[in-house]
């Protein structure tokens, strides 16, 4: 028979070879047939089922390293059954002229076949002489000392995980024995100790069409070409492995450690083989035979792999061939990403500011340009959301949150939007993007993720729609779950409690006091209800509540209905509330407080950056109007004053329409007339009465937990008295909080309202009874921490809308003893008519005079008023005709008064002119 040539594909054993002929003109794979060369034997190679014959592995290596790869001249001699329809035979084969018979047997690697039915001719005497040269040189199986010993074990280590941990990244000698398909391979790996050790790999970063492992059975498409293309150049090939991880299902963040781990004993490893012409995963790729797997992307960021295969991969999509055949390219993805705008029609790429942190992987943005307000989804990044049902995700996500807040709120950003998702269901259309910040680029998903706050999405195969550094990604969750970060860690973690400081009026006059000793209180806006309200946490306190701006009103925004009331937007409500929102939501502030308000909210300033009045800058902006009563106590009041005035010269948004003039005439018929007060009613006492330097009085409200907590507090005093000694050289200064001694000789609370070192005595004000004093030093002591904590109270108070007589009037001193007849240590009902900082202008009602029941305008005033004790105060009481009906009562008393020439109008009318 005429000689044949092919090409040598692997080696069975030291006698016999698996050739292949040339490839197709697609790479399609070429028919097989089996070799013996004649006349040679040589010892069989083992398997799972049996031990290699002694010399086995030494003379298929020999062989191998002599044949694989290379042409083949070679002539069948005599044919064998076939085997699987591959054709077997026996016969004659040459590789560059050199007989592979002879070179086996002169080197020792085989003996001669016996011929025990035959003298033996010319050919088989030469051949025995091949062998006796080997013999006498102790070649091969000739030599004396005998095979080296090896272990090998056919099956994957029975602990995967351990084998893995210890030769990770480490480079490690090996022949691949079997390609079962273009990406995996069946090697053996070379271990110290002659262990033999057979391991699949998986190449790490691609993946090929399945090929047919069994006859009768479909490959996938251009799966046995992507085999034959491994085959052809790696099989029976020495290579270096470097095995990187096991196989393990996609990152479970929340999984416990036994289900997200990988099994003890795996099937496959995954890792890179390379050989002397380069990684075999890359080829494939530039071939367009395998496609780029994004997940492992975290194996290979260090040694720069995927950078490699996604550079392959761009050539592949060049060329548009086999798997690469049909590549369309993303309407909104990477594929697109140079056009100016993407599919909604919006800018592409822009720069912008945070103004919102949703969740861990979402943001609002102000564009730079356009002033557009933009929600952001970062691209391919899924952060943990809060639930009920699993504490430990819920707080994973305020991390997330938390995280981001610092990180970019209020900061510039560089935008590129990725790709659009459409509007799906219940979700609607979203922006898909890489975000970067700061000097280095930084991308923020990688960032987030790297952190362990966030995992990366696995997209399908063929979804281009994903982070325009979807490989940085990968890369960064590698890091996290190796280093156990975040969501991958297995620690178990709750969400602190938090607490509502607001939930009731009387809760938030329990914390109000301390938070006034703290000062300026670091806080977080977490939400905008108004422009002027609100909603704030205080991470030290573990509280939240809400805050008022003092000194000002801003317009409302439209809510719709609450409580079955359409609440009506007021003009540049919508806009005070977003202006609010945009500059200060999610910020770090600074709190300081001023009171409360009976709905539990507390009034109080807020500072941004530390110096920046947030009431002050709301009026500049026009957005917030002064509240001109409310204002008058604030040390900042002429700030509030100068920025409405500037505001109105500007003609800023609620001031569009303003006409000084108009204002001043709109004034006058006016008086400086305010809006009456609901009515709020509520048990008193009065507690003292003033005479010096003009009337007044304080009083304590009942029926409240400070009430009730001020009587512990007097028997606690008084027992820390007993011991507690006087601190020589004491020196009391004006507003300090001190304990001090009355004339009664017990111990009480007070401030210092002036200090005198040198008479060595001061005037105080008995915070809880409202009464004053002149105290010696030696009866004045610091107040006790411990007791700081409870406000003052005592409340000071007027009567509304009435004045008593003055006190150059002879009927002063019978008018004072009147009042404290009425009043002084009896439990009334009051109803406060107006507040005037911290004084409250007061109604006084007796429960016992039976006329309070049948008239509900009677009271103490009108009746002062009646005996002539007191007439209408016009001046300080502007509020006058707020209460017309309340101002007809008082009018008819005076009227009354001197009709019957009572009190200061016994000799007839003295009433003072207040017009």
């Amino acid at each position: 028979m005429a000689p044949m040539k092919a090409i040598v594909k692997s080696v069975l054993s030291g006698d016999t070879l698996i050739l292949r002929g040339r490839p197709g003109p697609q790479g399609q794979p070429p028919k097989e047939r089996i070799l013996h060369v004649a006349e040679v034997t040589s010892p069989r190679m083992g398997s799972s089922t049996r031990e290699d014959e002694p010399w086995a592995f030494e003379c298929r290596e020999f062989l191998r390293a002599l044949a694989v790869g290379k042409e083949v001249t070679f002539t069948p001699t005599h044919p064998l059954p076939s085997n699987d329809d591959v054709p077997r035979d026996f016969g004659q084969a040459e590789i560059n002229g050199l007989d592979l018979a002879t070179e086996l047997l002169k080197n020792g690697w085989a003996k001669p076949s016996e011929k025990s039915k035959r003298e033996p001719n010319e050919e088989d005497l030469k051949r025995k002489d091949l062998e006796n040269e080997a013999r006498n040189g102790m070649k091969g199986m000739w030599n004396p000392q005998g095979p080296k010993p090896y272990t090998i074990n056919h099956t994957m280590p029975l602990d995967s995980q351990a084998f893995m941990t210890e030769w990770k990244n480490q480079t490690i000698d090996a022949v691949v024995e079997q390609v079962r398909d273009g990406t995996t391979l069946r090697v053996r790996l070379f271990l110290p100790e002659n262990v033999h050790q057979m391991a699949n790999v998986a190449l790490a970063g691609v993946r090929s069409a399945k090929a047919a492992s069994r006859q009768g059975e479909v490959a996938e498409p251009w799966g046995e070409e992507a085999k034959f293309f491994t085959e052809s150049r790696l099989l029976q090939r020495a290579v270096r492995v470097q095995l990187l991880s096991l196989p393990a299902p996609t990152a479970q963040p929340f999984a416990a450690s036994a289900e997200g781990a990988p099994p003890a004993s795996a099937s496959m490893f995954i890792g890179t083989v390379l050989h002397p012409a380069g990684n075999i995963a890359e080829h494939l790729v530039s071939t367009c035979l395998a496609r780029v797997v994004g997940w492992h992307t975290g194996l290979l960021a260090n040694s720069g792999g995927m950078e490699r295969l996604r550079a392959a991969e761009k050539q592949a999509k060049e060329k548009r061939l086999y798997l690469y055949a049909n590549v369309t390219e993303s309407t909104n993805g990477k594929g697109n990403s140079s056009s100016v705008t993407v599919a909604n029609g919006n800018t592409r790429t822009f720069d912008a500011t945070v103004i919102r942190i949703w969740s861990g992987d979402q943001v609002s943005v102000l564009e730079k340009d356009s002033g557009k307000e933009r929600r952001l989804q970062l691209s391919s990044t899924r952060c943990p959301r809060s639930s009920p049902a699993d504490p430990k995700q819920s707080y994973w996500a305020s991390e997330a949150r938390e995280f981001l807040r610092k990180k970019l709120i209020g900061k510039p950003v560089r935008v590129h939007v990725d790709f659009v998702r459409p509007r799906e269901g219940e979700y609607e259309e979203r922006e898909c993007a890489t975000v970067r910040f700061g000097n280095q680029n930084v991308n923020v998903a990688e960032l987030v993720i790297e952190k362990g706050y966030a995992s990366v999405v696995r997209h399908r195969r063929d979804d281009e729609d994903r982070s325009s550094d979807y490989d940085k990604l990968m890369a960064a969750e590698q890091i996290a779950i190796t280093d156990t970060r975040g969501i991958h860690s297995n620690k178990e973690q709750t969400l602190p409690r938090i607490g509502n400081a607001s939930e009731t009026y009387a809760k938030a006059n329990q914390f109000l006091s301390g938070f006034k000793r703290l000062g300026r209180v670091p806080a977080v806006v977490q939400a905008v209800t108004a422009g002027s309200r609100f909603k704030v946490l205080l991470p030290k306190e573990n509280q939240t509540l809400t805050l008022v701006l003092a000194g000002i009103r801003a317009p409302r925004a439209g809510r719709g209905e609450r409580e079955r009331v359409e609440v009506k937007p007021e003009p540049y409500g919508q806009e005070s509330t977003e202006f609010a929102s945009r500059r200060y939501m999610q910020r770090d502030v600074e709190i300081e407080f001023e009171s409360t308000d009976k709905s539990g909210g507390f009034i109080g300033a807020m500072y941004l950056n530390k110096t920046e009045n947030a009431a002050i800058t709301l009026v500049k902006e026009g957005l917030a109007a002064v509240h001109t009563y409310s204002a008058e106590s604030l040390s900042w009041a002429n700030l509030l004053l100068e920025a409405e005035k500037e505001a109105k010269a500007a003609k800023k948004n609620l001031w569009s329409d303003y006409d000084e003039a108009t204002e001043e005439a709109d004034q006058i018929p006016q008086n400086g007339a305010v809006e009456a007060l609901k009515p709020e009613y509520m048990d008193v006492i009065v507690s003292d009465v003033r005479t010096s330097p003009t009337f007044g009085f304080s009083v304590q409200i009942l029926n409240t937990e400070g009430i009730a907590s001020l009587e512990k507090l007097m028997h606690d005093f008084s027992l820390h008295h007993r011991t507690a000694n006087a601190i020589p050289g004491f020196i009391p200064r004006s507003g300090d909080l001190v304990s001090a001694r009355f004339s009664d000789g017990s111990w009480y609370r007070a401030k210092i309202r002036k200090s005198s070192p040198g008479k060595k005595e001061a005037e105080v004000t008995f915070i809880d009874y409202g009464n004053q004093d002149t105290i010696g030093f030696k009866d004045i002591r610091p107040l006790d921490p411990k007791f700081r904590s409870l406000p003052g109270q005592a409340h000071d108070a007027r009567l509304s809308f009435i004045k008593l007589v003055t006190a150059d009037s002879e009927y002063h001193a019978e008018a004072i003893e009147r009042f404290r007849s009425l009043c002084e240590g009896r439990k009334l009902i009051a109803n406060t008519d107006f507040r005037e900082g911290s004084l409250l202008h007061l109604r006084l009602m007796d429960p016992s005079d039976p006329t309070a029941t049948e008239d509900p305008l009677a009271c103490i005033n009108a009746d002062l008023i009646r005996e002539g004790y007191a007439s209408l105060d016009r001046q300080n009481c502007k509020y006058l005709t707020s209460y017309p009906q309340m101002l007809q009562k008082l009018q008819d008393a005076v009227a009354g008064a001197k009709r019957d020439r009572l009190g200061m109008f016994e000799f007839g009318d003295v009433e003072e002119d207040d017009d």
